[in-house]
C-alpha cells in the first residue's frame, strides 16, 4: 500500500518543452493565414477603392443609402452624394461600402492626339 504512492511520484517524463508549445504555435499560424491575412487584404482593397472614388460614381454607404457622387475634395474626409433629385448629403468617405458603377472615364489627352494623328495619316 505504501509503494503505490511512491511509484506514482517517481515517474516524471521530461519531454514537455518544445513539444508542448507546438500545437499552440500551429494554431497561431493557422489563425494568421485564415483570419488575419485575408482581413488585411480586404482592408487594403477598401482603402484603394475609397481613394479611387470620383465624381459620377454610384456608391452604397454602410447604412444602405445609394447615391451618385457629385463632389469630391482631395484631402477631405467627406464627399457630397446626391441621393435623389436635388437632395445632396455629405458622407464620410470611410462609410462607403461599395462603388457600384464607375462614372465616365476621363479621356487621356495623349491617346486622343495619337488617334487623331493616325486617322489623318490614313
Amino acid at each position: 500500500m505504501l509503494i503505490t504512492p511512491a511509484l506514482a511520484q517517481s515517474g516524471s517524463l521530461g519531454g514537455g518543452g518544445f513539444g508542448g508549445l507546438m500545437p499552440i504555435v500551429l494554431v497561431m499560424v493557422i489563425f494568421y493565414f485564415l483570419l488575419i491575412r485575408p482581413q488585411q487584404k480586404r482592408a487594403k482593397q477598401h482603402k484603394e477603392m475609397l481613394a479611387a472614388v470620383t465624381r459620377g460614381d454610384k456608391i452604397v454607404t454602410n447604412g444602405g443609402i445609394e447615391g451618385k457622387v457629385t463632389k469630391v475634395v482631395d484631402g477631405s474626409d467627406t464627399i457630397e452624394v446626391e441621393i435623389a433629385k436635388d437632395v445632396k448629403v455629405n458622407v464620410v468617405r470611410t462609410m462607403i461600402a461599395d462603388v457600384r458603377d464607375k462614372g465616365p472615364a476621363k479621356a487621356d489627352p495623349k491617346a486622343d492626339k495619337k488617334a487623331k494623328t493616325e486617322a489623318k495619316s490614313k
